[in-house]
């Protein structure tokens, strides 16, 4: 997919300033790019608010560019990754609204424990140091990672079984198809290494602080047929944020996977993530 409308980060976050809308940032997973976060950016464009959707540190442009380098993406960890959306943000006049998919969700609910975004949605978000549960379907969407140690320091791709398992298991054969050569990518190791071992490790970069009173509303959607991130983890992960001070609310999507976001149903989240944003961060209405 290739995005004939390309914008810098830093041209975003100089049109976005300039707009003077509140910004929306969107914060994508692991396998995928910016990219597939364009029509939500539309969505919310036609909204009212200013979307930006940086990538993580290196990302390439295209998904070609990406399969061509996949390179690119090794030794990406979670703390690097969440200082950078940190200093993204930290350069917007105005605190923005900021959603995040799988790690794109942990790295968001990161970025709202430190006061950073002015309401918060995480759909199917990667779990946090205090986040138990580790059902099987889990583990087997994160073995072609988990599987080889060596992996941690490498960029690895997922095959279309794969990906058919961790991602698109709720849609058909054909739209699965179509998402795997649209949107998937190599991705880093090293985050699920992190991941498998937070609860282990006191000083792990996967924290977030959930009691922060500054962290603002915010909502977790899950898929209820999520394989990678199935409803135990998105509920543990409700169950550890409820004890913060502001609005904390989840929603379970019936019969969706970890696509949620790309595939054809991907409008019925984006309304419902836009709904919440709404309720805490109204457009303003020009005089």
């Amino acid at each position: 997919m290739i995005n004939a409308s390309y914008r810098t980060t830093a041209e975003q976050i100089d049109q976005a300033n300039a707009s003077g809308r509140t910004p929306v940032v969107f914060i994508h997973g692991l396998w995928l790019l910016p990219t597939s976060w364009d029509r939500w950016a539309a969505v919310f464009e036609q909204a009212g608010y200013a979307a930006l959707t940086p990538g993580w540190p290196d990302d390439p442009r295209t998904v070609e560019e990406a399969k061509a380098h996949p390179e690119v993406f090794a030794h990406k960890t979670i703390g690097q990754v969440a200082d950078h959306y940190a200093d993204v943000i930290g350069k917007l006049k105005k605190k923005p609204a900021v959603i995040g998919h799988s790690f794109g969700g942990l790295v968001t609910q990161i970025i709202a424990g430190r006061g950073f975004s002015a309401v918060s949605v995480a759909i199917d978000p990667a779990p946090f140091r205090g986040v138990l549960p580790l059902p099987f379907s889990s583990l087997k969407a994160a073995s072609p990672v988990l599987g080889n140690p060596a992996n941690r320091n490498r960029a690895i791709p997922l095959t279309y079984e794969q990906f058919r398992y961790a991602f698109a298991n709720a849609v058909s054969e054909e739209e699965a198809k179509e998402l795997y050569e649209t949107f998937a990518v190599p991705a880093p190791g090293a985050p699920l290494f992190q991941a498998a071992a937070e609860n282990l490790n006191p000083w792990t970069e996967a924290k977030v602080d959930t009691k922060n009173p500054n962290r603002g509303p915010l909502l977790i959607i899950s898929g209820d047929k999520d394989h990678t991130v199935p409803p135990a983890i998105a509920n543990a992960s409700y169950k550890n944020q409820k004890g913060n001070e502001g609005v904390t609310e989840i929603v379970a999507m019936p019969n969706r996977g970890h696509a949620l976001v790309i595939d054809n149903g991907w409008r019925e989240v984006a309304d419902t993530a836009l709904a919440f944003v709404k309720r805490f961060v109204p457009v303003a209405v020009p005089a």
